[in-house]
């Protein structure tokens, strides 16, 4: 039972990113590369917070039950607020490195667009994201044990595999809006992106409380998925010709001979 635990709450986590990796991604070296600096970009930033996390403890360390609270909000406020600055540090960089890819290559066009950067650093962050926030609970689901035996919630594991899911996407989704937002100076778009992070990151203070943690989350998540596509030239037309298979320049685009 443990086992099937495991790999269900693996699958459900990281089933959907693994996907859009497997076939968006990995044929492409270019985008490999940069999903891998994303990733290391936050966890550039999760070491900024652990480290200012840990002084803070050190310096609070008999305070009340009350200030520890406060602590802990504290801490994933500033957890967030990294994140979204490295993020954005990380979007200055891929400019500068996009820029010198075209004067290296002897094409007119830029090797790998905006949005495409924006998609693949955001799929980055959410890969270590979802990675630090579930790897010890899916290694406490492989056992020894049977969760809820002491009149505990059996759906812990399984409503933090659905909140990585969701978290992981909305890395995604985060990361398009960011970069549109950088790219044409809409600084209320990245106020929204920040607020939205913070909304998500302290719904998780409910648990036990999943109904209201998971549903605000994946409210938001719906909101951010049109928005990111409708951000990145999406529209109700061409999304019909793409499942139809009925759009020939996407389908030529992608069966082009290499």
């Amino acid at each position: 039972m443990t086992a099937a635990v495991f790999f269900g709450c693996t699958f459900i986590a990281f089933g959907p990113a693994t996907a859009l990796f497997l076939f968006t991604i990995a044929r492409e070296p270019l985008r490999v590369i940069f999903l891998i600096a994303g990733a290391f970009f936050w966890l550039v930033s999760l070491l900024l917070s652990s480290l200012v996390w840990f002084i803070s403890v050190q310096i609070s360390n008999k305070e009340s039950a009350e200030q520890q609270k406060a602590l802990l909000i504290f801490g994933v406020v500033l957890s967030v607020l990294l994140q979204e600055t490295f993020r954005f540090a990380y979007y200055k960089l891929l400019k500068k490195a996009n820029e010198g890819l075209l004067t290296l290559s002897q094409e007119e066009t830029m090797p790998i667009s905006i949005r495409q950067l924006a998609y693949v650093s955001g799929l980055g962050f959410g890969f270590m994201s979802g990675a630090f926030s579930v790897v010890n609970i899916l290694a406490d689901s492989a056992g020894p044990g049977t969760v809820g035996i002491h009149g505990d919630s059996q759906l812990y594991f399984l409503s933090s595999a659905f909140m990585t899911m969701a978290i992981i996407l909305l890395h995604m989704f985060w990361g398009v809006i960011f970069f549109d937002a950088c790219e044409n100076k809409h600084w209320w778009s990245l106020g929204v992106v920040i607020t939205t992070h913070l909304v998500v990151s302290c719904l998780t203070f409910q648990n036990p409380n999943y109904v209201g943690s998971l549903v605000p989350t994946y409210i938001i998540l719906f909101v951010m998925a049109i928005w990111a596509f409708y951000t990145a030239g999406g529209s109700l037309r061409n999304l019909k010709l793409c499942l139809t298979c009925k759009d020939k320049d996407f389908l030529l685009a992608n069966h082009r001979p290499r």
